[in-house]
């Protein structure tokens, strides 16, 4: 079984579709998907993910599932020990009583590598930020629901790899989003979402490849083909949004800091 994970475009927030460029970077996509064959299709319900596969739908004459889950991942951080958590979210808002609420993912190396509880795959469930927001309720739904969608296509979840009850070589695809698509990946290879969330960049349209190994009967792993895979782009001469990055050297103010 093959599982393709593909992030939306270049991303217009404001109104939650996708700007010139992510129409484009879109269309971009049609060429690569019509030579393959996706039995389903499965989408986030947001306009910029919605937007990036209508694209490709349409040029195929096909429609897609739209999964509430799909959504960018939305764990919120409810900041009660806010001195020592600045240090992981500096542009965090604090209200006068010392609360607020941000994404828990998208956190500073330099918090990061300093409290290495967040990189392994367990103990990021007992970290700071994991018992001052929802982030571990949340993953678990989202995966929950992921390996149901997983079971009806054959491959049931035990522990950390999965029953092929009908082995098959179908192909499914989701356009979704970036913090999402780490969720789902941290799932599949058993390693920290921060791992990936803080190790990784997905430029918008990029495209990742999982595909199942069965080295002995019945005893399926996914194992990553292509991570973040943007040669739909290149092969048109076409660069990347910068959608996900930040700054490659600190005194370039023309990037995101």
């Amino acid at each position: 079984m093959k599982i393709y994970i593909v992030r939306h475009a270049d991303p217009d927030y404001e109104h939650d579709t996708l700007t010139e460029h992510g129409w484009e970077e879109a269309r971009r996509l049609v060429p690569r998907f019509s030579t393959l064959d996706i039995k389903n299709f499965y989408v986030s319900p947001l306009g910029r993910a919605r937007d990036t596969a209508s694209c490709t739908l349409q040029a195929l004459h096909r429609t897609a599932e739209v999964c509430d889950w799909l959504r960018e991942f939305p764990a919120e951080l409810n900041v009660s020990d806010y001195e020592e958590l600045k240090a992981a979210y500096p542009d965090t808002k604090y209200a006068a009583d010392g609360t607020s609420k941000r994404i828990v993912w998208d956190m500073l190396p330099g918090y990061l590598t300093a409290h290495p509880e967040y990189l392994d795959r367990c103990l990021w469930r007992k970290s700071l930020v994991a018992a001052n927001s929802d982030i571990v309720s949340v993953y678990d739904s989202v995966t929950t629901q992921f390996d149901m969608l997983l079971a009806k296509h054959g491959y049931e979840r035990q522990g950390d790899c999965y029953h092929a009850v009908h082995p098959n070589r179908d192909a499914i695809a989701f356009f979704c989003h970036y913090g999402l698509e780490c969720v789902l990946l941290s799932h599949l290879m058993n390693v920290s979402p921060f791992a990936l969330w803080n190790g990784t960049v997905f430029a918008p349209t990029s495209v990742s490849l999982l595909r199942t190994e069965e080295r002995k009967s019945g005893i399926a792993y996914f194992r990553a083909a292509q991570l973040g895979d943007i040669s739909h782009l290149y092969v048109d001469g076409m660069e990347p949004s910068f959608s996900a990055r930040f700054c490659e050297t600190y005194d370039d103010w023309t990037e995101r800091h």
